[in-house]
């Protein structure tokens, strides 16, 4: 089996290990498979794959789309480190507001899944990271929304200190305050 499926504190967030296979040229691994993505119960089909390069302290998020337009995602990073958080938005779930965060890199090579009702952010550990992260859902400018990384109800324990945010996640609102759908 090329991965290793293992259910964090909010059981539908996923931490997927890949199975490395390396040698004196370097390494190979599979990102995805869907037979094996499916056998874990993962079955929706990925549409849009992004790719960001970021410099150390930068933070974005907490970043979602509404229903019906709403993403799960398949994060990353093939070059640096990252603190990758998925909070969960669905009103009626048991860890509605509570967090899940992952140091992902390209040493370790963990992925982070996180499904659909889930706000997404990371920050920039490394002097540089590059993260890919593959979406089921198109991205839908009308139906995209955000939560406010400092939050002091998520009390998310971000890595750093003083991050760099863009204009847009400056100004996002508390979770109270969001519009989700879910």
């Amino acid at each position: 089996m090329p991965f290793n499926f293992k259910k964090t504190d909010i059981p539908e967030i996923i931490l997927i290990e890949p199975r490395i296979f390396s040698d004196n040229r370097g390494v190979f691994l599979e990102i995805y498979k869907q037979s094996e993505f499916k056998r874990y119960g993962l079955e929706k089909p990925f549409c849009q794959v992004n790719h960001s390069r970021s410099k150390k302290n930068v933070l974005r998020g907490l970043h979602y789309q509404l229903a019906p337009q709403a993403q799960a995602k398949l994060v990353h990073v093939v070059s640096g480190e990252i603190f990758d958080v998925g909070v969960d938005l669905r009103r009626h779930s048991a860890t509605y507001g509570q967090w899940v965060g992952e140091i992902l890199s390209c040493q370790n090579r963990k992925m982070l899944y996180i499904p659909e009702g889930f706000a997404h952010g990371f920050c920039v550990l490394s002097d540089i990271a590059e993260v890919i992260y593959h979406c089921t859902a198109e991205y839908s400018q009308a139906h995209e929304q955000g939560v406010i990384w400092s939050d002091n109800l998520l009390n998310i324990q971000w890595p750093i200190k003083n991050p760099v945010l863009s204009d847009k996640d400056m100004v996002l609102p508390s979770l109270a305050q969001a519009e989700h759908n879910f």
